[in-house]
């Protein structure tokens, strides 16, 4: 099974400069996804720049990691809009800025009309699992998603 490169669909577009997944944000994360199978992932390098204690990824970078993939989630897998309404976090053991490549995966836990919980982890370099959240998003339907947000389907690459 391969990882196919989701394209992002706001490139370009104006005023895009999300800190999560817009390439030209000086202060982003510039994550990029793929779809293996269920599962969206992020491969990231993490750098000093983010971390909170000496040489430790900081907490709230951690749930910007996985609030961005939850959120790309909910784009690829429903091709819709959504909110984050309440996100639980577990951090099991601390990140190293160090790291070669984190691996960030969601997927989806339930869904049930407009909510969907979306579940969300990063494993270190070693595939240890270091964070886990577990989201809550209010899904626009598609309608209102294209006409207020201008949501556009997330494909993928050829």
């Amino acid at each position: 099974r391969t990882m196919k490169k989701i394209k992002n669909p706001w490139i370009g577009k104006d005023g895009y400069q999300c800190i999560g997944c817009c390439p030209t944000n000086e202060a982003g994360l510039k994550m990029e996804f793929y779809e293996d199978g269920e599962d969206v992932v992020c491969l990231w390098k993490p750098q000093a720049r983010y971390q909170g204690w000496t040489d430790v990824l900081h907490g709230g970078i951690q749930a910007l990691l996985l609030d961005e993939t939850s959120g790309w989630v909910v784009s690829r897998k429903l091709q819709t809009a959504a909110v984050t309404a309440k996100m639980e976090l577990q951090f099991k053991k601390s990140i190293s800025t160090n790291e070669e490549c984190l691996e960030i995966r969601g997927r989806i836990l339930n869904q049930r009309r407009n909510i969907a919980e979306i579940e969300a982890c990063i494993y270190d370099g070693k595939k240890e699992l270091c964070c886990r959240s577990v989201a809550t998003f209010f899904c626009l339907s598609k309608e209102k998603a294209e006409a207020e947000m201008g949501f556009v389907p997330f494909e993928l690459e050829e």
